[in-house]
């Protein structure tokens, strides 16, 4: 009998809910449109539906009207744009940061302020990299593996350096990066917590479990969302194949051929329905039983601003 293996944690996280809650209630409060720097969340599905709901996306400031209502996205902004905003007529500016990379600007800063030379994992161009290097002026590096460890511009014998890292990074890749940085600078300091959110690590800790008895792995999460890539890339890395799609009518057939056991995850920010949509499409191809492979419950609630509660 096929058989389909249901990851639990999946999908959504509280950072991501919080984040849509937030565009949506602006919706309700004060109508279409809202404004929305940068994709609120990295997902197709979700931001095609609050487009749909009189969400207007944008990437420059200049672009907003005055009077407007603005969110920023739940990968965070630079302070440049704060300020941008800031300095406009705008009705009302409601941050859709996830706490927990707020949590890391805070770190980020007071390293700073303490003058310490901080380094950063994390990927290139992606806009929570962007948005928390954006927290100070200069004396921090991004660096993306093991490798941009040797080209970095500071003393191996510093004796203020520091690291913080993306939240939607690899928890295996990042450890390693970390090690080598540990080699390099005897004085590094390193995060009080890891810097890796919750849903991260568990979503990821699902797909090492996974792994273990399924033929091939399904991700559904959106090519630009980080954490879902690298559940895509943790099962490959496992030696076991995988996929990454947005909707149930990527699947292609020859992707099943000889898989008796198909996992099923989906990154932070993708919705349920969709999941609901790709095992109905499994189905559909014979995999006719379905099974929920628990690692961990999940309860993290993060409150909503105070000027959209209930």
């Amino acid at each position: 009998m096929k058989k389909i293996i249901l990851a639990n944690p999946r999908g959504f996280c509280a950072g991501v809910d919080r984040a849509i809650n937030i565009v949506e209630k602006s919706l309700e409060k004060y109508g279409a449109p809202v404004y929305v720097r940068h994709e609120v969340v990295h997902n197709k599905y979700v931001v095609d539906e609050l487009k749909d709901r009189g969400a207007i996306f944008i990437e420059e400031i200049k672009d907003v009207p005055e009077g407007a209502i603005l969110v920023y996205s739940a990968h965070g902004v630079p302070l440049s744009v704060r300020k941008e905003a800031e300095e406009k007529n705008l009705t009302m500016i409601f941050d859709a940061t996830c706490p927990l990379v707020s949590k890391v600007h805070v770190e980020l800063k007071n390293l700073h302020r303490n003058q310490y030379e901080i380094i950063m994992i994390g990927h290139k161009g992606h806009p929570e990299v962007e948005g928390t290097m954006g927290q100070v002026d200069g004396g921090i590096y991004l660096i993306e593996n093991e490798n941009d460890v040797d080209s970095l511009p500071i003393a191996r014998e510093a004796e203020k350096v520091a690291v913080v890292t993306q939240t939607t990074l690899s928890v295996d890749e990042t450890k390693s990066i970390i090690a080598k940085l540990k080699d390099s600078y005897p004085n590094l300091r390193l995060p009080k917590n890891e810097d890796i959110c919750y849903a991260t690590q568990n979503r990821q800790d699902a797909v090492k479990e996974m792994a273990k008895v399924c033929d091939s792995i399904i991700v559904i999460g959106s090519k630009t969302s980080s954490n879902s890539n690298r559940l895509k890339e943790l099962a490959e890395n496992l030696g076991v194949r995988s996929y990454l799609i947005d909707f149930d009518y990527e699947i292609q057939c020859d992707w099943l051929d000889g898989v008796s056991i198909v996992g099923l995850t989906a990154g932070a920010s993708a919705p349920e329905v969709l999941v609901e949509g790709v095992i109905k499409k499994l189905q559909s191809y014979g995999f006719s039983s379905t099974e929920t492979l628990n690692v961990v419950e999940e309860h993290m609630v993060f409150a909503l601003p105070s000027g959209l509660r209930t």
